[in-house]
């Protein structure tokens, strides 16, 4: 036997080793990214429901609390977000992840059987609780579990997670709408499809709860807990042994010198209250929502209704969303392929600037609406324009900022405030988005054109915000953020090694 045989042999094992880690970690990171897969379909299920909830509570003459009832469970999810961090920081990001399934599995049979509205908003406002959770959670733990080689693919799975979630509510609800003939048709034990569609969600809350009690507790929240030992055999199944102790050491190092200086624990800074970067987070969340992606999802059989296309059909109605949907799922995979590869700044500056044209042309394709027997129709070619401007939209968003903000928020914060801050940042999350989705009824009724018109200004400030004021945080590890700083260097924003 030669002498290189061992040492090929070695390789061969030392590259075997890595692959099996690397299965263990994306394993790990997809069961805490089926949050995103509950809170996505959860809050897209009332889409196919809406109708049906308007005409048995009496809502058709009440556009206002008919928005309210679709964008209650952001409510929920503003409290959920905003929380979550702290308690995760107290008992553990595991334990958490367990109370948001919960959640979900109560908000769902008590949705299914609500008896008026405001008995529908307040099961919707509790799976907005666990919406929120997730949404703070699985980003969180993905990061502080990932090696930092590939974090940012992992944490763009919470993103494709939610999309795929959007996908099952749309076919769930069209499925069941299918079958009993129309959403407010009567369909097993009398019930009507409607409420079917909200106790579906029990089967995906059931599977996360199930999921989330196997993983493995956060390796940094261990150390922070003076339980080494635990830390060390969590990253033992998602690094090689080798990088262990370097990697313990620099989480130890960590928490000792925010030990030292209580008060860099803390959230406050001098620019308005908070820390330059818990703004920098506040931001780039609300201006993922101010772009209106949500209104596509929420109300997308009423959009497209308004604009001439018959959703009064259920297969045409289906077809336009699930078209939608889908694009949506696809290009997510373009974040995750290239997040580590060339950056996260990149991705979003390209985002920003197709957004603004894809949303500038449905604003003017929407300007160009006439009435036909009272209602809004696009002539001509306006109406595939629309449409095609909608999914470049989507393109766009579901390429970048869907996916990479997510990745940003779990990495641009320090050890030390990163679950309290992430808390906050999804808060302004959920209450952008309450605020896009109760006011668009409203909007639309007074001009598609403006409100698309709204969504394109804010496309563009995006663009601006990325440029001057985020860095880039590709391959640097958790603990480094302790470093980071938004500084100006040759017109690029960089964080300092």
């Amino acid at each position: 036997m030669s002498s290189s045989e061992p040492a090929t042999r070695g390789a061969v094992d030392d590259h075997a080793s890595a692959r099996r880690l690397r299965r263990k970690v994306i394993a790990l990171s997809i069961a805490a990214a089926l949050g995103g897969f509950l809170f996505g379909f959860d809050s897209s299920v009332i889409n196919g429901a809406v109708k049906a909830i308007e005409e048995d509570f009496n809502l058709g003459d009440l556009p206002l609390l008919s928005g309210f009832t679709v964008a209650s469970a952001l409510l929920g999810s503003v409290i959920g977000a905003y929380f979550a961090g702290r308690i995760a920081d107290r008992i553990g990001r595991i334990p958490v992840m367990l109370i948001g399934a919960a959640l979900f599995l109560v908000s769902s049979i008590g949705s299914g059987f609500a008896f008026a509205v405001w008995d529908l908003i307040l099961w919707r406002v509790i799976g907005g609780l666990g919406i929120g959770i997730a949404s703070v959670i699985a980003p969180a733990y993905i990061a502080e579990i990932a090696p930092k080689a590939v974090r940012g693919g992992l944490a763009s799975l919470q993103q494709l997670a939610i999309t795929l979630g959007i996908f099952a509510a749309l076919l769930s609800d069209t499925l069941l709408q299918g079958a009993a003939g129309g959403a407010n048709e009567p369909l097993w034990f009398g019930a009507d499809a409607w409420r079917w569609m909200f106790v579906a969600c029990v089967i995906p809350a059931l599977v996360y709860g199930l999921l989330a009690w196997r993983l493995p507790e956060s390796p940094r929240y261990l150390a922070g807990k003076n339980r080494q030992e635990d830390a060390r055999k969590v990253l033992e199944t998602v690094m090689p042994k080798s990088e262990v102790d370097d990697a313990l050491s620099e989480i130890e190092q960590s928490l000792k010198q925010d030990k030292e200086n209580a008060r860099t624990g803390s959230l406050r800074g001098k620019m308005f209250g908070l820390l330059p970067v818990v703004w920098v987070g506040i931001l780039l969340s609300m201006f993922q929502q101010l772009v209106g992606i949500n209104v596509i999802f929420y109300y997308s059989t009423s959009l497209w209704s308004s604009v001439g296309f018959d959703t009064t059909n259920a297969s045409t109605s289906f077809t336009i969303s699930v078209v939608t949907s889908i694009v949506n799922v696809a290009v997510t995979f373009v974040a995750i392929f290239f997040v580590d590869k060339i950056g996260r700044r990149p991705l979003l500056l390209t985002g920003s600037a197709g957004m603004a044209l894809s949303l500038g042309l449905m604003a003017v394709a929407f300007s160009q609406s006439v009435l036909v027997d009272g209602a809004p129709q696009l002539p001509g070619a306006w109406g595939p324009l629309a449409l095609v401007g909608a999914n470049l939209f989507v393109i766009f968003f579901g390429a970048t900022w869907g996916p990479i903000v997510w990745v940003l928020l779990g990495e641009i914060f320090p050890n030390r405030i990163r679950a309290r801050a992430l808390g906050i940042a999804a808060a302004a999350q959920w209450l952008t988005n309450f605020a896009i989705t109760v006011s668009f009824p409203a909007l639309s009724s007074f001009s598609l054109a403006f409100t698309y018109g709204l969504y394109t200004f804010f496309a563009l400030v995006s663009f601006f915000f990325v440029f001057f004021a985020v860095p880039e945080t590709k391959g640097r590890s958790l603990e480094s953020m302790d470093s980071l700083k938004v500084v100006r260097r040759r017109d690029r924003v960089v964080a300092p090694q």
